[in-house]
């Protein structure tokens, strides 16, 4: 057959062996071209090949060196334009020279001379052996194969045989063709059958292994189903079993570390082992209800949109700037580190001022769930760490609660009133905060009942209280305090006409057609119907009004538009409630204004003074603290070391009673902030010379004359506005915090900045 012309079939994914027989089915042009081709000879042999790269029509150095040769058996076309054929591969060809010519490739082809080394016997039988311990280890190996090995004499034969039904991928029975050597192949196939053998023993090892965990599950399941049958004969069954068959499958989808999966296993155990009259069984239960419904690694995910976050929490909430500022920044910076410990926010402030409400309103804006406690009163420290597991009605603490209540372990989480825990012999519940609201070590707190750390690092902690000396200073110092000062009437007459009038329109059914309130009404409510720092009782107020207009709109069965003005006021909501201090018509000797600042805001403070004969007796009226009395003690003696700068007799002093009062005695008055008002009150007296009622001032005065910073001043200043005041005398310290008062007030109102009394009695005496 040398030098011979033969057409060429090409197979891209089938090999064939020699004395190996191949049923292929082909639809290409190309290929049935080729088998035309053969199928007109008269010998009907082709060379068969397989390509070296897939590239082969273009590249004709793509197709091998080597190739079988075959013979066409069988040629059928089928209905579906399909050609099937049977080919006989019969020897290993050389290939030398490729050509394409009629629309398929054609090859001279010549015989391999036989490569004898010599070896042949011995790896005849090394390949035999290797293939009695493959079959036993194959199940798959039919005894088709098994019957044809024993017909085989040579090793090239043998190593055709084998290569054939060897479960290997195209591209190593590729290589068993194109490998000429006999030995060489024998090497080759041993090589990889023994490969497959390390695989086919594995792959037994395991199914055993599985079929064995099987085998105990089945028997386990078959023990219990006897056992509940045998129970329920007796009338002994119970839903126990079921239960911990409930409890296992909760197990096993609940996201939490391997650590707690083992305890809560291990209390499944007890549970299971223990019996149902047990008194300890309904604690274990309770334990794995705690456990199991704990939401140990889930998450939300916080909203990234910071415009949107910014206009949630400006629509919701009117000023509070620092506040919502600082939680901007957070999410900012997390958003850009991607890992970030929450901050622990401490909102104080006067009742009604939005704490609450303003937290509610973060949660929503980041789009996370809401866990809120209040500790007022609580003096109980298991109320936060839990109780033992050991005592009788044992529950987690109040943070695990509402971590369990919110369902996530990054909610916000309010803890209300942390001003007013209180501490007795039952311990000190705000020292067991510490660990809850301390950064570097809240990722591992541990409740007393649930015994496993649990990590609150990613928790927003929003801690809200009224005054910031009453939260316990070791809790102080761990808190980001952001003080929500009271509002201001002009700051309530935004809220009550952005946010409360028309959701109260809402709430009664009422719309702008039927209802306007003038400016000035809304402010006489708030002055005159109100005395808060917030804004509940004026959202009360303005209910009370809409309900009563509802009332009179439905009775009437009129479609009446109501203008609500001030002179209305005392029509539908009675005669007024409150009242603020206005300067006197006429100025006084020994009367000045002083400046309060309240938990309801500011207000002008008349100081009242006057002498007569004793022996130089300070007596002090109106419900004063300890804090006022220093103060008026102080003054007294500062005007007595300068009594001859200030041109006051010492004798005056000396054989004179003075009385000093401040007025509406059943109202406690405390803080350092009046004593150049009492000093200037004294001097106005001792000189007999009025100051102008129009005049007010606050700021505390040293033994020296030196006038302290003071706190309060832009409800201070307001109030002393809205009573009239026009010229205000301030500490130079306090200067700074001329900012806070808004504009309409600072137009009408001159200041003057002091640092010593000096300055004040040059000015006014």
């Amino acid at each position: 057959m040398d030098n011979k012309k033969l057409a060429v079939l090409v197979l891209n994914d089938v090999v064939v062996f020699p004395n190996n027989e191949v049923r292929i089915e082909y639809d290409d042009s190309f290929e049935k071209a080729s088998i035309d081709y053969t199928d007109s000879t008269d010998d009907k042999y082709l060379v068969i090949v397989n390509p070296i790269d897939s590239n082969y029509m273009e590249d004709v150095t793509a197709l091998p060196s080597y190739g079988v040769l075959g013979q066409l058996k069988l040629k059928l076309t089928v209905p579906n334009g399909k050609t099937r054929v049977v080919i006989q591969g019969i020897r290993r060809i050389a290939v030398s020279n490729y050509f394409y010519e009629n629309g398929f490739y054609q090859a001279d082809v010549k015989e391999i001379s036989n490569i004898s080394t010599g070896d042949e016997k011995n790896y005849f039988t090394l390949l035999m052996k290797s293939l009695d311990r493959y079959i036993e280890k194959a199940p798959y190996m039919s005894n088709a194969v098994v019957s044809q090995l024993n017909s085989v004499e040579s090793l090239d034969e043998l190593c055709d045989l084998v290569g054939s039904f060897l479960p290997v991928d195209y591209n190593k029975k590729k290589k068993y063709v194109l490998t000429i050597s006999s030995v060489e192949r024998a090497r080759i196939i041993v090589e990889d059958m023994n490969e497959e053998v390390k695989f086919l023993e594995l792959e037994q090892k395991i199914e055993s292994e599985v079929e064995q965990e099987i085998e105990e599950s089945q028997k386990e399941y078959f023990l219990r189903e006897k056992l509940r049958a045998i129970k329920r004969e007796l009338g002994d069954i119970n839903s126990k079993d079921d239960e911990v068959e409930n409890l296992k499958k909760k197990l096993a989808k609940l996201k939490c570390s391997y650590k707690v999966k083992q305890k809560i296993k291990n209390e499944i155990s007890r549970y299971e082992a223990s019996s149902s009259h047990s008194p300890e069984v309904g604690m274990i239960r309770d334990y794995l209800d705690w456990m199991l419904h704990l939401p140990w690694n889930v998450y939300t995910k916080d909203t990234n949109d910071l415009v949107k976050v910014e206009s949630i929490l400006n629509t919701s909430h009117h000023a509070l700037e620092e506040v919502k500022s600082r939680i901007l920044e957070y999410l900012a910076v997390k958003q850009n580190t991607n890992n970030l410990r929450s901050p622990i926010l401490c909102l104080v402030g006067p009742p009604g001022v939005g704490k609450t409400s303003l937290a509610l309103s973060i949660a929503d804006s980041l789009g996370r769930k809401v866990a809120k406690i209040s500790v007022g009163g609580i003096n109980d420290e298991a109320e936060i760490v839990g109780h033992r597991r050991t005592y009788v009605g044992a529950n987690p603490g109040r943070i695990i609660q509402g971590i369990r209540k919110a369902g996530t372990a990054n909610p916000v989480f309010i803890i209300d009133e942390i001003d007013k825990m209180t501490k007795d012999i039952k311990g000190d519940p705000a020292s067991s905060l510490l660990e809850v609201l301390d950064p570097e070590q809240n990722d591992k707190f541990s409740d007393h009942y649930i015994e496993e750390e649990f990590d609150l690092s990613k928790v927003l902690f929003i801690a809200t209280a009224n005054y910031i000396d009453q939260i316990p200073y070791e809790l102080r110092d761990r808190l980001e305090i952001i003080e929500l000062t009271s509002y201001t009437e002009y700051e309530k007459l935004d809220i009550a006409k952005n946010h409360l009038i028309p959701r109260a329109m809402d709430e009664h059914g009422l719309t702008p057609l039927q209802i306007q309130l003038d400016d000035q009404a809304i402010m006489d409510m708030i002055r005159y119907y109100t005395k808060e720092a917030g804004v509940r009782e004026l959202d009360r107020i303005i209910a009370s009004l809409f309900r009563k207009i509802v009332k009179k709109i439905l009775l009437e069965k009129e479609q009446v538009f109501y203008h609500i003005t001030e002179k209305d006021l005392e029509y539908f909501l009675g005669k007024k409630k409150y009242s603020y201090e206005k300067t006197g018509k006429k100025s006084e000797i020994g009367v000045v204004n002083g400046m309060a600042y309240t938990a309801f805001g500011g207000d002008i403070l008349p100081i009242e003074v006057t002498m007569f004969p004793g022996k130089g007796k300070l007596i002090l009226t109106g419900s004063l603290g300890d804090v006022m009395q220093e103060s008026c003690q102080i003054a007294f003696s500062y005007i007595k070391t300068k009594a001859q700068d200030f041109s006051i007799p010492i004798k005056m002093l000396s054989e004179n009673d003075i009385h000093l009062h401040f007025p509406e005695g059943a109202v406690n008055k405390d803080g350092p902030s009046a004593g150049i008002a009492i000093t200037t009150a004294l001097i106005s007296l001792f000189k007999n010379q009025a100051v102008a009622n129009d005049i007010s001032m606050t700021g505390e005065i040293t033994l020296r004359g030196r006038v302290l910073a003071i706190g309060g001043l832009r409800e201070k200043v307001i109030g002393s506005h809205r009573a009239g005041i026009r010229k205000i005398f301030l500490p130079k310290e306090n200067k700074a915090d001329l900012e806070e008062i808004p504009e309409e007030v600072k137009k009408d109102i001159q200041f003057t900045f002091v640092d010593n009394y000096c300055h004040i009695y040059d000015i006014l005496f």
